[in-house]
């Protein structure tokens, strides 16, 4: 191979002859040199863009980094937030259940105390609620808003308590006073054999004034106080045989007389309905029957007022 080298003058000329040898010498040389020059541009393209994202990697890490942080702040505080938050709901949700449960303990006492049946107030029951949809969205309720909504509810929750706390010693108190005040019959199987008022006295046969009422029934069959109160004579009393006279306060006063045998002594409380006396014939009677009185400030009254008659 002839190589041939020209000035720009074109005045001389250099020309240059390469055998085989020395053209696989060169070409081989051209070949290394140009890797060699693609190598070393190669790791100078690699070590520039190295120190392009080291450098990149310095200036911004410290920004994420403090983003990283900010961000595990605000989880943490959320974190902290909702633990506080259902803390206090735990606490509104059993200061309520006890509310409701006092509630229910104060509905049925006063359903019981008011004589109202299952139907008309039952506290077992879910009473009916319901509506139709509206097409309006609404958003969900908020942590905060519910925690106001269960505090609005809690205060209703007590003063609904107060006030049937307060119906409840009113009622306590009609029902004690109620039990003071004579109804009902002293005999639950007898009959009515002699009104109040002027009859024929069956003993003399004259026209007399009869103070009471007379129940006549069965020897030995229970006498009930038709009120609470105290004893205040249990015995013997002209005319009356063994009788039983209990103080119900207020001015009220029942007797039951003629009786067989007196079961409670002078001093002692009794409630209404207790069976005070056996049923019989002592003192001025003709026959088995309990003579029953109710005295008023010291006046017997017609005992019609204030019993059933059967």
């Amino acid at each position: 191979m002839q190589l041939l080298f020209i000035s720009k003058t074109r005045r001389k000329s250099l020309s240059l002859t390469l055998g085989p040898v020395s053209l696989s010498l060169c070409l081989m040389i051209s070949l290394v040199s140009g890797l060699l020059l693609f190598h070393a541009g190669s790791q100078y393209g690699v070590n520039l863009t190295r120190g392009s994202i080291e450098n990149l990697y310095t200036q911004t890490a410290p920004i994420w980094n403090q983003e990283i942080s900010v961000q595990k702040e605000m989880l943490s505080q959320a974190q902290d937030s909702a633990e506080k938050n259902l803390n206090a709901l735990a606490t509104r949700l059993s200061k309520l259940q006890a509310h409701v449960m006092r509630l229910d303990a104060l509905g049925a006492r006063l359903a019981n105390m008011a004589d109202l049946n299952e139907i008309e107030f039952d506290i077992a029951i879910t009473p009916g609620l319901g509506g139709p949809q509206t097409t309006k969205r609404h958003d969900s309720m908020g942590v905060n808003d519910f925690l106001g909504a269960l505090e609005q509810l809690n205060s209703k929750i007590e003063d609904r308590a107060e006030k049937l706390a307060a119906m409840e010693s009113m009622l306590i108190d009609r029902t004690l006073q109620s039990q003071r005040i004579p109804t009902g019959s002293p005999s639950a199987d007898g009959w009515i054999s002699s009104l109040f008022g002027m009859r024929t006295d069956p003993i003399t046969g004259k026209m007399e004034f009869h103070g009471g009422l007379d129940y006549a029934g069965k020897s030995g069959s229970p006498i009930m106080a038709v009120a609470s109160g105290i004893v205040t004579w249990s015995g013997l009393r002209y005319g009356y045989g063994y009788m039983i006279e209990i103080n119900h306060g207020n001015g009220y006063q029942t007797r039951y007389a003629h009786n067989k045998k007196n079961l409670v002594v002078v001093g002692q409380k009794i409630d209404k309905g207790q069976v005070i006396a056996l049923m019989g014939s002592t003192g001025r009677s003709t026959g088995t029957h309990v003579h029953f009185e109710v005295v008023n400030n010291g006046k017997v009254v017609n005992p019609k007022k204030y019993i059933s008659i059967n």
